[in-house]
């Protein structure tokens, strides 16, 4: 059974940074595409970032390219994602994920369809 767990979430004022963690457990990460999205009350969820299998390609929002990296440590089962420079409209629960598939390269906007795994989530708040 996959598991991922997130951790890393907080409060944080505008202009900080913060990161998220998220350590998977039960599945062959090193073969699986992972992403980032969030989610605010009353809205839909967003994507925020993914990377591939390999780490060799990631592909970020247009809201939050060159502020956010996405990274990943296969002998650590985990992915990351470094938040930089954040803003108020920042402010969600963030959510990764897990690709259906084996050996996705990222080249776009992934579809949430297309992961089948998710995280409990972590709330990141930004203060202005």
């Amino acid at each position: 059974q996959v598991q991922l767990v997130e951790s890393g979430g907080g409060l944080v004022q505008t202009g900080g940074s913060l990161r998220l963690s998220c350590a998977a457990f039960g599945m062959l990460f090193s073969r699986t595409a992972m992403g980032w999205f969030r989610q605010t009350p009353g809205k839909e969820r967003e994507f925020v970032a993914a990377i591939s299998w390999n780490g060799g390609s990631t592909y970020f929002a247009d809201s939050v390219k060159g502020r956010f990296t996405i990274s990943r440590d296969n002998a650590k089962n985990t992915v990351y994602l470094q938040m930089n420079s954040l803003k108020p409209e920042d402010t969600a629960v963030y959510y990764c994920a897990a690709d259906k598939s084996e050996f996705r390269t990222v080249v776009s906007a992934p579809y949430q369809a297309d992961f089948g795994s998710w995280g409990q989530g972590t709330q990141v708040t930004v203060s202005s």
